[in-house]
């Protein structure tokens, strides 16, 4: 973790490359079969949402009816699908893209019909504002009780669905407040994405450094202790911060030959912080949950393994576990938490090496084990 955080990794980018290429090494170094899969992406969601709220405010500033419902409809039908781990059509058809770069690993019984894939990512976060560690402090303190019963955050992406939407809703209608609603919400979002995408890259030690080390520990483990009967794929991909364009990539290359009835996908997010629970669903805009059976098994190996895994909790984020569970796998996701209920340090310059909580990563490693060994 302390190698790759020295390196300056945004998505899709040279140190993206290097972090991939010292992955794979150390992981054929653990006896994996450990390559390295160039796919394509934008390596970035703050050029996509903030083009597709500027513009449909702008013909709104203009007053432009016909365009307001067409552009505002059509912002908000792609702003929906770039968060929702959709085919980024928006992206793919309009703006530039580069190389991103996936580790793929694999071990244990190669041979084996069922396979296990752990995902983590090497990439990391641009920070902003919106991601000040003090803001989900405010309801803490203004509303404790609401806090601790509730099980997930404010879904503030609705911030950039809403504008779009609204501005396409006011001309329709002819109904100024909805259009000034919008403009609102529009022009805070492109201001948002406009400070994150000036932001530098944080160093992103618990995002998600900490799950790429588990993918290490996990490798040298299974070579000193052999296992039969499951294939095991280790993936770091490339480009998750920018909306999980390098797990698309691994989708398109893989699932055909991954059959549904024999594969089980298990995402690791952000392990370094100081509680480990297992996440129940995920959805920027639209909440889905995971398999039941497959929270179930996830929850079981931490307890072969003793580690208490916090159950209950949803996260508005978006994880690379998004894409195989549209596809209709089995999907469990291994979370950290501070007391906030949001991964510490989230895409923040403090997400350094010297704030993880490495028992919490020992605790992740020792889950991983017990959930192959139980399989």
């Amino acid at each position: 973790m302390r190698q790759l955080a020295g390196i300056d990794r945004p998505s899709a980018s040279e140190g993206e490359r290097r972090a991939a290429e010292w992955l794979a090494e150390e992981l054929g170094s653990a006896g994996c079969e450990a390559r390295i899969e160039e796919e394509s992406a934008h390596g970035g969601y703050w050029w996509p949402l903030g083009i597709l709220n500027a513009v449909p405010a702008l013909v709104a500033l203009l007053r432009w009816r016909l365009l307001s419902i067409l552009l505002g409809g059509a912002a908000a039908a792609a702003v929906y699908d770039d968060v929702s781990g959709g085919r980024l059509w928006f992206r793919r058809n309009t703006l530039p893209h580069r190389s991103t770069w996936n580790v793929v690993a694999e071990t244990g019984d190669r041979q084996a019909e069922r396979t296990i894939v752990f995902i983590a990512h090497h990439d990391a976060a641009h920070s902003g504002l919106v991601f000040h560690p003090q803001l989900p402090r405010i309801g803490m303190r203004l509303a404790p009780q609401q806090h601790e019963r509730a099980s997930q955050s404010v879904p503030i992406m609705f911030g950039v669905f809403l504008g779009p939407v609204l501005i396409a809703l006011g001309a329709l209608l002819r109904r100024a407040g909805l259009r000034r609603a919008g403009l609102f919400f529009a022009l805070g979002a492109t201001a948002n994405m406009t400070d994150i995408g000036s932001r530098q890259v944080v160093p992103g030690a618990n995002d998600n450094l900490s799950s790429v080390a588990v993918l290490v520990a996990l490798a040298h483990d299974l070579r000193e202790r052999p296992l039969l009967g499951v294939r095991v794929i280790l993936l770091s991909t490339g480009s998750e911060e920018s909306f999980m364009e390098g797990m698309q990539g691994f989708a398109r290359r893989h699932f055909q030959d991954l059959p549904r009835s024999s594969t089980e996908f298990v995402c690791l997010e952000c392990v370094g912080s100081p509680e480990l629970c297992v996440v129940e669903g995920e959805g920027m805009l639209r909440m889905r949950d995971y398999p039941e059976e497959a929270r179930d098994a996830l929850a079981r190996a931490g307890e072969l393994a003793g580690v208490p895994l916090r159950r209950g909790l949803r996260t508005v984020a978006a994880s690379d576990a998004l894409i195989p569970l549209r596809a209709g796998y089995r999907v469990s996701l291994l979370g950290g938490i501070d007391e906030t209920k949001f991964p510490a340090n989230y895409h923040w310059p403090t997400d350094t090496p010297d704030n993880l909580v490495w028992e919490s990563v020992e605790a992740a490693v020792a889950t991983c084990e017990a959930y192959v060994r139980a399989a």
